[in-house]
Formats: structure tokens, C-alpha cells, sequence
């Protein structure tokens, strides 16, 4: 587990992206995800795709490594898609058991259901393996920042934001010493059905549980003896600076925008 790569764990490397500035990481990651759901034809989703690849490159961090990190939400992107062939209506239809069903639109959307999970979470997960956590609840706070205008807490929500993509790993690496821990003691985790299966996540889920509030509060215990006060303004060591490169970088996203909406309504 330690060699792979969750949402929220930080790769260091000087590559490209290492070096742009995390405000434009974010830009781009959450116009990137905007810019999926105008997917509509094989095209849009080749071009989206290969813009995507580019970023992998770009980051110099191996696609092994990146699916290892992609891997544990596998099953849930499986179950989301299962779900979307056999429930969705539209079209003609190629077989149909009692409740089940499959037609040429659930395929159909069962793809592009695929598709975009696929490329949002890979997308997600460069963003976190190339930026610091801080970095990136630095980069929030400053693109909220004009919520506080209508008395919205914003350093609270990205305290919050910032802590949560912290402990992801150390909550997976959690359950990764849990599961080895009952293995030792003769459980077997990967026979049976799916019940059987499900039943023997409760002896993993329950001490990870346990051990998160106990990680939370003495987290909050920490913060009370350091005087935090979440309504003091906050100030930052580590200053963020924009440089032509990272105007480069949205202009890119604007052409691959232009370029995805051409081709979602010409073709």
C-alpha cells in the first residue's frame, strides 16, 4: 500500500505539473471535470482522454503506480456500472431475467458512466500526486475567498478539506494493517459470495472506525493546546506565485474547451 498512490497521497517530483502553481492545478482539475460531462461522442471522450494521458506524462509519475491508486475503487465503479445495464430502459432490448434488463441505452450509458469515473478519478488523483496538501487548501482558500463576502467560513472548510485529503492514506494504510492483522488470525477475506465477503469487511470496518475517532479527537486535542481559534484570521508561510507557465496552462484548457464543444455540437 505504501507504494501506491490514493487520492490525497503527494508524489514529490520536479516535473511540469510539480512546478505549476497549485490555483492553476485546481482550475484546471475542476474544469477538466466540467468539461467530462459535455462528453457526449466517441471524439469528445478520445480528446478528453488524450489530454488526460498528457497530464500523466506531464507528471512523471508511472501509470502502474497510478493504478494501483485507482484499483480499490474498482468494485465501486464495477457496482455503479452493473447497476446502470441492468436497471436503465431505451432502446432495443438484448435480454431481459424478471427485474433485469439490458438494452442498447443502458449499455450506452453504462460507457460513458465508465468513462467518466474512470477519467474524474484518474484526474483527482494527479492533481493530489503532484500538489501538497497544503498546497491545495492554500489554493482553495484563495478561490473561495469571495464567499467570505456573504460571511461563508471559509479557512474552517478548507481546514477541514485539508485534513481530510491528509489522513485518506493513513486511513487506507489503516485498513490495509487491519486486514493483514485478522488474516494472521486464520480469517479469510477473499472466498465466498459477495455476502460472505461483505459480512467479513464488519471485523475490519469496525476497529478503522474506532481508530478514525480516536485519530480525530486527538487531533482536536492537538489544535485546542496549540490555541487554535478557527474564527482568527490565518496567515501563510509558504506564498503562492503565478508565473507565465501557468497562464499557459489555462489557455491550453480554453483551446481544449473550445475544441470539445466544437465537436459536442457539429458532430
Amino acid at each position: 500500500m505504501t507504494n501506491a498512490i490514493v487520492f490525497g497521497s503527494y508524489v514529490p517530483g520536479n516535473s511540469r505539473l510539480h512546478r505549476l502553481d497549485p490555483r492553476a492545478k485546481l482550475l484546471l482539475c475542476i474544469s477538466y471535470v466540467v468539461l467530462v460531462f459535455f462528453a457526449n461522442s466517441w471524439a469528445t471522450c478520445l480528446l478528453l482522454a488524450a489530454a488526460l494521458l498528457a497530464a500523466m506524462v506531464m507528471s512523471k509519475v508511472g501509470f502502474r503506480l497510478y493504478w494501483r491508486g485507482i484499483r480499490p475503487l474498482a468494485w465501486i465503479i464495477l457496482l455503479t456500472v452493473a447497476f446502470q445495464v441492468l436497471f436503465s430502459t431505451g432502446g432495443p432490448v438484448y435480454w431481459r431475467w424478471w427485474l433485469f434488463t439490458v438494452t442498447r441505452d443502458g449499455l450506452v450509458n453504462s460507457l460513458i458512466i465508465f468513462f467518466r469515473f474512470m477519467v474524474i478519478v484518474t484526474a483527482s488523483t494527479v492533481l493530489t500526486a503532484t500538489t501538497p496538501t497544503l498546497r491545495i487548501a492554500d489554493a482553495l482558500a484563495w478561490l473561495m475567498q469571495p464567499l467570505t463576502a456573504i460571511k461563508v467560513p471559509v479557512n474552517q472548510i478548507t481546514l477541514m478539506i485539508s485534513i481530510a485529503l491528509r489522513f485518506i492514506p493513513t486511513i487506507m494504510d489503516e485498513a490495509v494493517k487491519i486486514a493483514n492483522a485478522q488474516r494472521s488470525r486464520g480469517m479469510n477475506l477473499d472466498e465466498g459470495g459477495l455476502i460472505k465477503r461483505l459480512t467479513r469487511m464488519i471485523p475490519i470496518l469496525i476497529p478503522l472506525f474506532v481508530d478514525s475517532f480516536k485519530r480525530a479527537e486527538e487531533l482536536a486535542t492537538a489544535m485546542e493546546a496549540r490555541g487554535y481559534d478557527p474564527a482568527a484570521p490565518r496567515t501563510h508561510y509558504r506564498q503562492l506565485h503565478w508565473h507565465r507557465r501557468d497562464t499557459v496552462s489555462l489557455l491550453l484548457l480554453l483551446v481544449l474547451a473550445g475544441a470539445v464543444l466544437v465537436l459536442r455540437y457539429t458532430l
